[in-house]
């Protein structure tokens, strides 16, 4: 009996320990330019090839065409997770030349929910939005949600600042793990990085320059996570990518803790 007993104990320790381990997650996040490169070229399997590149279970990707007449009305989401043999959603933030551009999200695992939410417009600016997936990752304890973005390009940072705020309205008030990728369109230290420094933490806290795509010199494309106490950044990195778009790829590995 009392071997018996120390077996079961054991059992349940190493049960515990295994369950105690954290979840490690590849996640990308890409401008794609519509696929079109800075030479010229509409080629959307190589963008899938820089998705590949670093096995990716998780990426958002912005300026996405969905049977838009310029490249070739191409439903571009399909397509990449056609090329990447990925799960994905989109979000058609503008109607354009017959079909929507907005951004993707493509998921190694199922993806059971999907939504995407106007960002505030400002002066008429370009419409803009963020999409919210509930992510069904094996070993998890309570859903993942993934949010990608892409905020407002003009000089006025009054756009980018109130869609932070939105963004951050989503999650601040929930425990649940959620990660946060997009095109910003803004660096480290201006007022709508730090707005979302108070709900989000960054996978890296020095600039990674993603921009101008053939020597970059600024970051707008970044990875941030909520809660901080949960997650732990194993390694963050810019792809050294420069011709398939005209941002280069930004990509971290994350664990993510059990609560």
């Amino acid at each position: 009996m009392k071997i018996a007993l120390l077996t079961l104990s054991v059992l349940f320790a190493t049960a515990s320990t295994y369950a105690a381990e954290p979840i490690s997650l590849r996640v990308l996040s890409y401008n794609i330019h519509h696929g079109e490169g800075v030479d010229g070229s509409l080629d959307l399997p190589r963008i899938a090839s820089v998705i590949r590149s670093v096995e990716p279970d998780l990426v958002a990707l912005q300026e996405v065409d969905q049977k838009v007449n310029r490249s070739g009305d191409v439903d571009q989401p399909a397509e990449l997770a056609r090329l990447t043999d990925m799960h994905v959603v989109f979000g058609g933030n503008i109607e354009l030349q017959g079909g929507h551009y907005g951004n993707a999200i493509l998921s190694r695992f199922p993806i059971t929910k999907f939504s995407n939410h106007p960002l505030p417009n400002v002066d008429e600016g370009e419409p803009r939005g963020v999409m919210m997936a509930t992510i069904s990752a094996p070993k998890l304890d309570s859903s993942l949600r993934l949010l990608a973005t892409h905020l407002d390009h003009r000089r006025s940072d009054v756009a980018r600042v109130q869609s932070a705020k939105f963004i951050n309205g989503l999650v601040k008030s929930d425990s649940s793990p959620a990660v946060l990728m997009g095109d910003m369109n803004d660096v480290i230290g201006s007022a709508t990085i730090s707005r979302f420094d108070q709900v989000w933490k960054r996978t890296n806290e020095k600039p990674m320059p993603t921009i101008p795509v053939g020597q970059p010199t600024r970051q707008i494309d970044f990875i941030l996570f909520h809660p901080a106490e949960r997650w732990q950044v194993v390694e963050t990195q810019v792809l050294d990518e420069a011709v398939a778009s005209d941002h280069r790829a930004i990509f971290s590995v994350l664990e993510l803790r059990s609560e």
